[in-house]
């Protein structure tokens, strides 16, 4: 095949490629980020250029014909999962399709524990064998740990047993052995090295991989790093990368090995940080969906996104590094915590672990939003789940000026009562380029508020405001002017966004219903709502009960948890009691299917409108109803 050339505007930058491959493609192997939320299918419309040279390249195809608007298409956009390079082309990549840096989450929950890792590390000065005593190394070392610390029925691990007798006579029998979960001699070193023993504490999300190196000594976090998920480039969400996975053997073992290279890098930039040695690097617990667990594992992802949904494994496991190829002590444990479900993986375990809701008296609901959202409602007296389909808007698929929360989203949104003006708070400050989920949020909200939109998510055109215009046929409010904006147009929300919100919000809140309903409590009984994630962080819990998201509690009674998940690695790194406490949570999770439950399409009619169909669930909103009503 024929090389191409395509000059990549507004840098200039000259990348080769090959005719034949898509535009996306050919930004993918020269390191050009661009958006792709659908990874590449044509659906999710993000990766939007401009094209100068149309012979250059196939003629608009049927999939870009139902994206692309006819301004768009006038004006020589496309998409680049569409475009097939036949020859040299330059292209513009407008503001709106580049990638930026997201937001992402660290800092979650600190619950004071006990150490009890499963990583000692332990002096020990074995005595010299003789002509009369002739034990073997690994057998006089085994003896003196035995007898000295109480570790019976211990045994030395290979990569061990190679480094003893180096150690042992470098050291003049003066050594430090680490012993793994009290069972196995994993490493010897020579010398007094027990102050170095550190694990890193993973969480392996659809949109980032997030560590954190811990002292397993005083259980301190001494460095953290985080990287968008490479995987990104297959898809945003965990049903692209899924299909990517099943369509052959080789996209299977490209997605294990993308997500093994992102987590070596944040291991290698952790112990950078910190000036530690990966030899010194013993142990790392990670923690994901479901989909980011069996993709890690290479195991075939399929039965997670088919009826019924099962996962091919959930229990915990233990693996060496060899296995996964992971940088860290070759004789070192990688802990997976167990999953639940096929759609409520690890990383709900340890969110569950690190708020501690298993264990408290309140009635709690722990919300994780996202594609899927996670929603467990209970206490010590028991826990349900559910997964909820509650679909990309939020993280801005599907809506016209969504996006991420990256540098340049409108992340905050007010409405002024009287002139409608919009005050608006962007990431990073600046001009907008877009709304991230939180602002979708509170957009709907003040609009709701204001009575510009209805209770069932219709557009008041009769509202008395210049933001309310006719766009191809249907209504939509104007967020930000142009000028304003990063992107020379304005920035809105179309009744057709409206909707998108509306069914994510719905399956949210109707998941929350039927758990609600299976334990026979309603919204009054709920003492505490958590939410967790990147997203729950930044959402304001009065809009987000406005518009019908969570049950109508007291604000007081919401609270923010940050990363829980990777909270709940960093606990299991440091205790073996958590990892036990995630098994028995594993098992005692009762796990509900809302697509067997009779009364979920009904849940999930009712739950689109603002902020329910039945006010009586949400009493806080009556004034407002009471006020659209009589001013509409």
């Amino acid at each position: 095949m024929s090389d191409v050339f395509v000059t990549v505007e507004p840098e200039g930058r000259k990348i080769r490629s090959i005719a034949g491959v898509t535009l996306l493609d050919a930004f993918a192997a020269s390191g050009v980020s661009v958006r792709s939320e659908c990874g590449g299918r044509g659906a999710c419309g993000k990766c939007k250029v401009f094209v100068t040279e149309k012979k250059r390249i196939n003629e608009v195809t049927d999939q870009e014909k139902q994206v692309l608007t006819r301004e768009e298409a006038a004006l020589n956009m496309r998409l680049a999962c569409q475009v097939y390079l036949e020859g040299d082309l330059t292209v513009m990549i407008p503001v709106e399709s580049r990638v930026r840096q997201r937001r992402i989450q660290v800092a979650g929950v600190d619950v004071t524990l006990e150490l009890s890792p499963a990583i000692r590390k332990l002096r020990a000065q074995p005595s010299p064998p003789s002509l009369l005593d002739t034990q073997t190394y690994s057998e006089r070392l085994l003896r003196f740990l035995e007898e000295t610390y109480d570790l019976r029925g211990l045994t030395i691990g290979y990569e061990a047993l190679k480094k003893l007798p180096g150690a042992l006579n470098a050291s003049h029998r003066d050594v430090t052995a680490t012993v793994w979960n009290s069972r196995e001699v994993i490493d010897v070193e020579a010398g007094d090295t027990t102050q170095r023993a550190y694990g890193l504490a993973v969480d392996i999300g659809t949109s980032k991989i997030v560590g954190q190196l811990v002292s397993l000594d005083d259980g301190q976090v001494v460095a953290t790093s985080s990287l968008e998920n490479p995987q990104i480039i297959h898809g945003e969400d965990v049903i692209s990368r899924i299909t990517f996975a099943s369509a052959s053997e080789a996209g299977l073992d490209q997605l294990q090995s993308i997500v093994l290279d992102g987590i070596n890098a944040v291991a290698s930039r952790v112990c950078e940080q910190a000036g530690v040695h990966a030899t010194h690097l013993y142990e790392m617990t990670l923690v994901g969906n479901s989909a980011m667990h069996h993709l890690l594992l290479h195991i075939p992802p399929l039965s997670l996104a088919l009826a019924p949904y099962v996962p091919t494994v959930k229990s915990s496991l233990n693996l060496r590094p060899k296995e996964l190829a992971l940088q860290m002590n070759e004789g070192g444990n990688i802990h997976l915590l167990p999953l639940v479900a096929g759609f409520v993986g690890a990383d709900n375990i340890a969110g569950i672990l690190s708020t501690r809701v298993h264990k408290s008296e309140e009635l709690s609901l722990l919300i994780d939003i996202g594609t899927n959202t996670e929603v467990n409602l209970g206490n010590r007296e028991g826990l349900l789940c559910c997964s909820c389909a509650s679909g990309p808007a939020f993280e801005g698929a599907h809506i016209r000026d969504g996006m991420k929360a990256v540098q340049g989203a409108i992340e905050r949104v007010s409405i002024d009562a009287n002139d409608h003006a919009v005050h608006f708070k962007v990431i990073g400050g600046g001009k907008p380029v877009g709304i991230c989920g939180s602002a979708m949020i509170d957009i709907l909200a003040e609009m709701f508020r204001h009575n510009l939109v209805d209770r069932t998510g219709r557009i008041n055109e009769k509202a008395s405001t210049e933001r309310i215009r006719k766009a191809n046929a249907s209504l939509e409010f104007v967020v930000a002017w142009r000028e304003e904006t990063d992107k020379d147009e304005d920035i809105v929300i179309t009744q057709g966004d409206i909707r998108e919100l509306q069914l994510a919000k719905a399956a949210i809140y109707a998941g929350c219903a039927i758990l609600m309903k299976r334990r026979a409590v309603s919204h009054e009984a709920i003492e505490k709502i958590y939410f967790a994630g990147a997203f729950g962080n930044y959402i304001d819990s009065e809009n987000a009960k406005l518009i019908g998201i969570i049950p109508d509690v007291s604000t007081e009674n919401v609270v923010f948890v940050g990363n829980s998940a990777l909270s709940g690695a960093r606990m299991a790194l440091l205790s073996t009691e958590m990892r036990r406490e995630a098994t028995d949570l594993s098992q005692q999770l009762t796990y509900v299917e809302l697509g067997a439950a009779s009364n979920f399409s009904d849940e999930l009619i009712s739950a689109t409108y603002l902020p329910h169909k039945d006010l009586t669930r949400f009493p806080s909103a009556h004034q407002i109803v009471d006020n659209n009503s009589r001013t509409g």
